[in-house]
């Protein structure tokens, strides 16, 4: 299951935390996996593309993916919120496989 965590402090987000593997198919045919993978890597690559690579750092390996705000600002935000929306709607589609462990 793929385990997911954004931390908020005073409502802007500072920290996403994803690990796991879906397993909702074999390797290379896993489409929760892929979906997750691709919105992750896509919110990292904007915010690098769009001039703000010194503002988050960013750790990925197999099952795991952490992304740190550094310094956040509107489109940084916009971004992330875009992500924790995504993987919500993920959520809500492949219950069986991703959970969000909310904070509190």
């Amino acid at each position: 299951m793929i385990q997911y965590r954004f931390h908020k402090d005073n409502g802007t987000i500072q920290n996403v935390h994803v690990e796991g593997h879906a397993l909702f198919g074999a390797h290379g045919t896993d489409i929760v996996c892929s979906a997750v993978s691709t919105a992750l890597i896509m919110t990292a690559n904007a915010i690098e593309i769009l001039g703000f690579k010194k503002q988050f750092k960013v750790k990925i390996e197999s099952g795991f993916f952490e992304l740190n705000v550094i310094k956040s600002n509107d489109t940084i935000e916009g971004l992330l919120k875009n992500l924790e929306y995504t993987m919500n709607e993920l959520e809500t589609q492949y219950k069986t496989y991703i959970k969000n462990q909310k904070e509190g």
